[in-house]
């Protein structure tokens, strides 16, 4: 297999109305020779439409859990059953463009070792102020829940190649050597937190963490978990408590370890109403 090759792994959940469009593109990405889904007891007929994919191309290959494992084991499993030398994880609801990957490829090799991501606009253009993250401040968290909870960084349109602390998990492009590494996903983590897990313990290991701002991609953001607000909700504040403990409670005493705990879930129930309002403003 070529050293230049890519492996894509598309974790799916429910996302029957996405996963066609998702593999279509993947099917016609340059140098993509391995397509791996791995899903996660999907209740509607996600499964049937992957199973079309995969008799009409030998690359795509699926694992069908009977329960629900958590994005990161699945990706982890989804890493596992392929062997090209580059990795990239690809949300079902992303719809990359034929030469993205390739490009975005060709940019990690000039900087060595590196987990890269891209621009990514909704179906209206609107770009995603997640993609692009730093780490956790807990500090803040203790003062201001709502504030210290806000991760997004800006873009700079001066820099083609924009390095931050962390990037979304909806698209990560990594060579394989680096994943092996660091260990692949934290599994530990259920639903959020471990792109950020897996950007830090990547830039530990003396990569590049960094958004290519030139490349762009749409990204339908959540098809498969807008029902279910308030498990999301759980696991990404469950997600950020794991994050704390891993990370930095080892260096903070007991009172902090409980102010940013209380914090944390103090900001649970301020998501939940904020989402409210949103779907009520959204009609």
């Amino acid at each position: 297999m070529s050293e230049r090759q890519i492996a894509a792994v598309v974790v799916t959940f429910n996302s029957a109305s996405t996963i066609d469009a998702c593999l279509y593109r993947l099917r016609g990405a340059t140098d993509v020779a391995e397509i791996r889904v791995v899903d996660n007891a999907s209740q509607d007929d996600t499964l049937d439409r992957v199973q079309r994919h995969a008799l009409e191309d030998a690359r795509v290959r699926f694992i069908a859990n009977p329960d629900n494992p958590g994005f990161a084991s699945a990706c982890n499993q989804g890493a596992a059953d392929s062997h090209a030398c580059w990795v990239a994880f690809i949300n079902p609801d992303l719809m990359v463009e034929a030469d993205t990957l390739a490009l975005l490829r060709g940019h990690a090799e000039a900087l060595g070792e590196a987990v890269l991501g891209v621009e990514q606009v909704d179906e209206h253009g609107q770009a995603d102020a997640a993609v692009r993250r730093r780490d956790p401040d807990f500090a803040a968290m203790l003062s201001s829940p709502r504030r210290g909870a806000q991760l997004a960084v800006a873009a700079d349109p001066q820099r083609q190649v924009q390095p931050v602390d962390a990037i979304s998990g909806a698209l990560m492009l990594m060579p394989r050597s680096l994943l092996q590494r660091i260990g692949g996903w934290d599994a530990d983590y259920r639903l959020h937190a471990e792109d950020l897990d897996l950007s830090r313990r990547a830039r530990q290991a003396g990569a590049v963490v960094a958004i290519v701002n030139d490349l762009r991609v749409v990204h339908l953001r959540g098809v498969s978990s807008r029902s279910r607000p308030v498990f999301v909700e759980w696991h990404k504040h469950r997600g950020l408590w794991r994050y704390f403990r891993k990370f930095e409670a080892g260096a903070r005493g007991p009172l902090v370890r409980v102010g940013v705990w209380c914090a944390i879930w103090a900001h649970f129930p301020l998501a939940l109403l904020s989402q409210r309002l949103r779907r009520r403003a959204q009609g």
